[in-house]
């Protein structure tokens, strides 16, 4: 992943998309809601949760500190989250595993104004 324009498109997308800054998404991933969102392998930690805590990571970076491994989860991060809001469920979503799996992936769906 070296094309400059490549990397200009995952950032500006991966900046639109992740709403949640540093600091609400670890406190986020600290919660027994986020550790019980998403799909858990093995018994272990979700994917999400897993993808929250690089995304931690990934925020706290230097645009210029970033690298090809940062950019590639920056990718499916914004696969994930465009995917997922595809299936937004009918009602108020303030409390469902549908926004809690999103917000694990730094998006949270109620800063939009819409429940």
């Amino acid at each position: 992943m070296t094309d400059e324009g490549d990397r200009r498109d995952i950032w500006k997308t991966f900046r639109d998309l992740v709403n949640m800054t540093p600091a609400k998404l670890e406190e986020w991933l600290a919660t027994t809601e986020s550790e019980q969102a998403g799909e858990h392998k093995g018994g272990g930690e979700s994917t999400g949760h897993a993808s929250g805590r690089a995304i931690v990571g990934i925020l706290r970076k230097d645009k210029g500190d970033l690298t090809d491994a940062d950019y590639r989860h920056m990718a499916k991060v914004n696969g994930y989250i465009r995917r997922h809001l595809a299936q937004r469920p009918s009602g108020d979503v303030r409390d469902t595993r549908w926004r809690h799996s999103l917000m694990n992936w730094g998006h949270d769906p109620s800063a939009d104004g819409r429940r």
